[in-house]
């Protein structure tokens, strides 16, 4: 009879979790599949290489070239800013600080904090800090706001990658004679470089897609911005704004600009993948 009991039981679970699976990717193929059957219609090269003309969000002609560089520039300088503010929180964590100390649990604690804080809070509080500095909604306003998003993700998950070095490769480089900052970005970075090239990703993939921080912060402008004071435009608010309108030829754009940015997270996605593939050969197994 237990036996009996047992062998339901994990069929019970099995099923769920082949279930549960199905459902996800059932979910991923039916997103992806709606913003591609409505996009694909309004791509066009005109979507990609131009910028807004009259009239864009009326029905007439452009593209969103605006959006597309603006979010790169976006993405690339929060991302750049995070990086250097995330290496170093985690590999003190690890590192510096004492295992178990209450200031290593209070780091973490603020973190996760943090990291569960909504986007539109930082918005918010962005846009209180740019008026504290005297300053208008900009690009560089953007990149401090959306910084601010993504460095809990990314120190928290350099955290955890850190955390799986081994303890003997590190004790080895410091009874070596290395000390504690060689050993860590010559050994630490190393070895952990492809989990942390993921972390860095995972958080520009956030920065990208977050419309709410920037909505008040970063502004929107047809042009290209040619400074970091310049307002800019992101896709998420592009498609924001499009699919806003009574149009059905302009909600169809909003699909394409989905497509596009899809696509921006793939090619990201899949360039780390490529990286971390070639460096997985110098890590220590």
């Amino acid at each position: 009879m237990i036996r009996r009991w047992v062998r339901w039981e994990e069929r019970f679970f099995v099923g769920l979790m082949i279930g549960a699976t199905l459902l996800i990717a059932l979910t991923l193929l039916s997103i992806v599949g709606t913003i591609v059957i409505k996009g694909l219609p309004a791509m066009s090269l005109d979507m990609v290489l131009k910028t807004p003309r009259g009239g864009f969000y009326l029905g007439k002609e452009g593209g969103i070239l605006n959006a597309i560089l603006g979010s790169l520039f976006l993405t690339g300088g929060s991302t750049l800013l995070a990086l250097g503010l995330s290496l170093p929180v985690a590999l003190y964590l690890n590192l510096y600080a004492r295992k178990g100390s209450p200031t290593a649990h209070l780091v973490r604690l603020a973190l996760d904090l943090l990291w569960g804080v909504p986007s539109i809070v930082y918005g918010a509080f962005g846009f209180t800090l740019m008026i504290a500095m005297g300053m208008k909604a900009s690009l560089l306003a953007g990149i401090i706001t959306v910084t601010l998003l993504i460095i809990p993700i990314m120190a928290r998950a350099m955290d955890e990658v850190i955390s799986m070095v081994p303890t003997e490769l590190v004790e080895a480089s410091l009874s070596l004679g290395a000390t504690r900052l060689e050993t860590a970005l010559r050994v630490v970075v190393r070895q952990a470089f492809p989990g942390l090239l993921s972390a860095v990703l995972i958080a520009a993939g956030r920065g990208v897609g977050d419309a709410a921080s920037v909505l008040f912060t970063a502004g929107f402008s047809d042009a290209v911005p040619s400074s970091l004071l310049d307002p800019v435009a992101t896709l998420p608010l592009a498609i924001f704004f499009q699919l806003g309108t009574p149009f059905p030829e302009v909600q169809q754009r909003a699909y394409a600009s989905a497509m596009i940015l899809t696509i921006l997270i793939l090619l990201l996605s899949g360039s780390a993948r490529w990286i971390s593939r070639r460096w997985i050969r110098h890590v220590v197994k």
